[in-house]
Parts: C-alpha cells; structure tokens; sequence
C-alpha cells in the first residue's frame, strides 16, 4: 500500500468521538496517525492499519 505522511485515511470503524477520518503523522513498522475529529494520537502496526483501511482520501 502506498501511504505517505500527510494522507488522510478513512478506516472501517469510526472513533469514539464519531470522525472516522485519520491523518497520518509518521511512517515504518508502526504508523503514528491523528484523529481528525478530536486530535487523539495512536501508535498502530503497519499490518493491523492496513487491514483496516476502507479508502486513502
């Protein structure tokens, strides 16, 4: 999957505060990607983030 810093990614279940849009922050092993409703930050696996990608905006 080609995913650069700065995409803007839709994944499959939607967070808590209701955004199901994420912005990522960092690239490698494990990707640093920011909510783009609230602003909360993860640290999710490479594999476990693509699995649950539905779209790259």
């Amino acid at each position: 999957m080609d995913i650069q810093v700065g995409d803007t990614l839709q994944l499959k279940k939607t967070h808590p505060c209701g955004s199901c849009e994420w912005e990522v922050l960092r690239i490698g092993a494990d990707f640093r990607i920011k909510c783009k409703g609230c602003g909360h930050q993860i640290m999710i696996p490479r594999p476990k983030l693509e699995k649950n990608i539905k779209k790259i905006l």
